[in-house]
């Protein structure tokens, strides 16, 4: 009986390539891929999920890989171009919080207090600030950080290493995606929007009935209040439906 090992420098070539993919997709990923995390943290787990990869996905490579260092090269950059686009795909449907967020502290009187928004690196309303942290934290309690992954080794169903990438389809899905986390964003922010609108109609009739009453000074304290009273309300059905959404979109990669 003789055992037969496989050829170490393909496997090594092919470790790479698959770190280039899965690296490239880490860096944007969701709370992963934020500016607060360490690079060498990011870095470990590339490493890690790569290896982990590797095995599952060396039948998507060719058997005979590029040794040339332009056709190498060219296969580098599509892997890396994958990876991003997957990744840059999650950060999209991360951004409905964002909207969402935004929309509540414009209505709310909210958007004056700006904060560091972790998950960015900018200064961003205070409330997409808190849907930000909280939707990512449920992602990683509910396990729907697990569909990430999975995406990276979809990818190499949908987008397999040496094929032409179909850079149509990439396209439509990126204005899909973004398209969709703009409606979710309004969606998340609907009940605010339209209580907001009864409060100012409120406040607006009531100033005609009352010219010299202060509207701004009555105004600004029962918006703050009824958002946050909102808020209390609605914040567990709002989360729940985001996270559906993270769900349904990123299976579209498995």
């Amino acid at each position: 009986m003789t055992i037969s090992f496989p050829d170490p420098s393909g496997l090594l070539l092919v470790y790479l390539l698959v770190f280039v993919r899965a690296g490239a997709m880490i860096m944007l990923l969701p709370a992963i891929g934020d500016v607060g995390v360490p690079p060498r943290v990011r870095l470990s787990l590339a490493l890690a999920i790569s290896l982990a990869l590797t095995p599952v996905v060396a039948k998507f490579y060719p058997a005979a890989l590029p040794q040339a260092a332009l056709p190498l090269g060219l296969l580098i950059i599509q892997e890396a171009t994958v990876g991003v686009a997957v990744g840059a795909a999650a950060r999209l449907i991360m951004s409905a919080l964002q909207v969402a967020g935004y929309l509540v502290a414009t209505q709310t009187g909210l958007a004056y207090a700006q904060t560091l928004d972790p998950t960015m690196g900018v200064q961003g309303a205070i409330v997409g600030t808190f849907f930000a942290l909280l939707g990512t934290v449920l992602i990683f309690a509910t396990n729907l950080h697990h569909l990430a992954i999975g995406a990276i080794e979809g990818s190499y169903r949908m987008m397999p290493p040496g094929a032409a990438l179909p850079t149509g389809d990439l396209a439509e899905l990126a204005i899909r995606m973004t398209s969709s986390a703009f409606s979710l964003g309004l969606e998340l922010a609907a009940p605010f929007l339209v209580f907001g609108f009864v409060v100012t109609a409120s406040i607006g009739l009531l100033a005609r009935l009352m010219p010299q009453l202060q509207v701004f000074f009555v105004a600004m304290p029962i918006n703050i209040m009824t958002g946050f009273l909102i808020m209390m309300l609605l914040l567990g059905t709002l989360m729940t439906v985001f996270l559906n959404f993270f769900a349904t979109q990123m299976r579209v990669f498995l």
